[in-house]
Formats: structure tokens, sequence, C-alpha cells
């Protein structure tokens, strides 16, 4: 495999970057490691894999799929080097968040090899396995598993409502019949949950704050008044909404 070809792994999905690089940005930055820096280039390598992984089976070119082959095995090694040095650093136990983040991971495959990714369920099943690797990166700098939890219910509050709102709108975009509720409700629900970890937990008061701008956020995009912006548009907004996100967090839980 050539490095010409970073097409054979690279993600097609533009919203898909923001919602696996931002967790992994939030725990470096509240606890930054040695092991959690191996643990997100882990994940970071698996993210990667996903394509090649399908490609291995499904593309039609005999030469694709050679190609696809060996950027697998590669990132896989990667992947596994990753885990281990991790886990060696920062102790096994603190990898246990990774668990049901490996079963929304397999879930979310099993719907990609059936060409059914883009379905809500894999969507939410992908974004919320990338939400817990937080917690495992926090705990193998040595932070508690209330730290941990925190951080979960951050990037799970970020990251679901963020697939609903942006899903809903495209579709609505395209003259789809679409339900509004269910994304408003939701990020009502978590906008709530962002006050209250922001009095009740180690996350900083901003944290409130930034759970009614990703609730106004999501009223705009959804309301009579949403932009006539293309997809790769509302995806660039949406990644620009949550580097600013994560990274107000790390400045101002490092001022807590």
């Amino acid at each position: 495999m050539t490095a010409s070809k970073p097409s054979v792994f690279l993600p097609k999905e533009h919203g898909s970057w923001s919602l696996a690089l931002e967790p992994l940005l939030l725990g470096l930055l509240i606890a930054p490691s040695t092991a959690g820096a191996a643990l997100a280039g882990s994940v970071l390598a698996g993210f990667f894999a996903r394509r090649p992984l399908k490609a291995s089976f499904a593309a039609a070119d005999p030469r694709r799929r050679s190609d696809a082959r060996e950027a697998l095995v590669m990132w896989m090694a990667l992947a596994l080097a990753g885990l281990i040095e991790a886990g060696a650093l920062g102790g096994w136990h603190a990898l246990r968040p990774l668990v049901p983040a490996g079963v929304l991971g397999l879930l979310f495959a099993c719907w990609d090899g059936h060409n059914d990714a883009r379905s809500m369920a894999a969507e939410l099943a992908g974004s919320a396995a990338f939400a817990l690797v937080p917690a495992a990166v926090v705990m193998l700098a040595g932070k508690t598993a209330g730290t941990a939890f925190t951080l979960m219910a951050l990037m799970l509050a970020r990251n679901l409502p963020a697939v609903l709102t942006v899903r809903t709108c495209l579709r609505a975009a395209k003259g789809t019949p679409v339900s509004r509720s269910g994304p408003i409700l939701l990020s009502g629900c978590a906008a709530a949950a962002l006050a209250l970890l922001g009095c009740f937990t180690p996350a900083p008061r901003i944290t409130g704050v930034l759970g009614l701008l990703l609730f106004f956020r999501t009223l705009w995009l959804l309301g009579p008044w949403r932009p006539a912006w293309p997809a790769r548009r509302i995806g660039q907004f949406e990644a620009a909404l949550g580097v600013l996100y994560v990274l107000l967090l790390g400045i101002f839980w490092a001022r807590c």
C-alpha cells in the first residue's frame, strides 16, 4: 500500500472526526499522561481501521481489497500496541471503561458491515462508544472514578444530542418528514444534566453555560430560522462548536 492512498482508511463522514477526536482531546486536557496518550493513539488507530475492515471484504477491485487488508493489519497492530502500552503504564484496571465502549463499538461494526452505519441506532452507538473513552484516559492518569464518570457524562451529553440534531436537520433540509421533538427533548435533558454536573461534580461551573449553548444550537438548527447550509458546512460548524466545548472545559477545569 502506498502513502498516496489515504482514501483506503480516511473516513468519508466528516462528522465522525469530531465525535471521535473530541473525547480523546478532553481526556488528555484534563489528565495528560503517557498512558493516556497511548490509549488515545490506540483508539485513533481503531478509528482508522474501520474503512479498511469493511473494504477488505466488500471492495470489488482486488487491488483495493489488497490495499485495504494491508492498511487493516497496520492500524490494528498500532491499536493493539497502544492498548498494551496504556495498560502496562497506567494499570489494566484503568481500562475497565473500555468494556462498554467495546460492546458499543462492536454493535456499530455489525451495522456497518450490513451497510447500515448511518442508521440512527448505529450513529448513537458509535458516538456513545467514543464518549466513554475519556473515562479510561483519566483513570490511566490516576484520577478518581468520580472524575472518570464526570468526563463520560460530559461527552455523552455532547455527542448524543449532536447526532440527533444534525441528523434531523439534514433530513429536514431534504424535505423528509421528521420529528423535532426528540432531538429538542434530548438536548434539553442534556443541558439540565450539564448544569447539575457543573454544580455537584468536579466539572467547572461553565459546564451549565455550555449546556445552554448546545441546547440553543439545537433550537436554531431545527427551527424555522435554520441556515440553508449544505451538509459539509453544518458538519464544520458542529466540529467547531465541539472544539470550543472541549477547550473551554479544559481551560476552566484547570482553574478549579
